[in-house]
């Protein structure tokens, strides 16, 4: 299932940057950014309400709290760098770059949450960068 839902998602992110790259024209990127925000936050707490899950906010440790903020802090500086990027770029460009977002990942999983570093994934991050540098060059 988490294949299926991972597929999913990147097709949702290829639908993000055309439908964005579109949208942004003539429109100042972060005002663009705060509009697909609110979209974004109606949408998850829909959700939310939709699965019943709201009772588990009193449940949530000062740790994941920290934690999820720094995460949206990070997800709100990447919506706004991709947004000024899609803006002044080309698509076919400026999306390889953020994929790049994949290495740093395991890099930083590796680092950090002491996963497993193998060879594969080596060769993995050395081909998504090699691949990044083909399609921006």
């Amino acid at each position: 299932m988490w294949f299926v839902l991972a597929l999913l998602s990147a097709i949702f992110a290829a639908l993000t940057s055309i439908l964005a790259k579109v949208g942004i024209e003539g429109v100042n990127s972060n005002l663009a950014t705060a509009i697909r925000t609110v979209v974004v936050v109606v949408m998850a707490w829909g959700m939310v309400f939709l699965t019943n899950s709201q009772n588990g906010i009193a449940e949530i440790s000062k740790r994941s709290w920290l934690f999820i903020i720094l995460s949206g802090l990070a997800t709100g500086a990447s919506w706004l760098c991709y947004y000024r990027a899609l803006q002044l770029g080309d698509a076919s460009k400026v999306v390889p770059i953020d994929k790049i977002s994949v290495v740093i990942t395991l890099v930083l999983a590796f680092v950090f949450l002491h996963e497993q570093f193998t060879t594969k994934s080596l060769i993995g991050c050395i081909l998504i960068g090699m691949g990044t540098m083909v399609m921006v060059l």
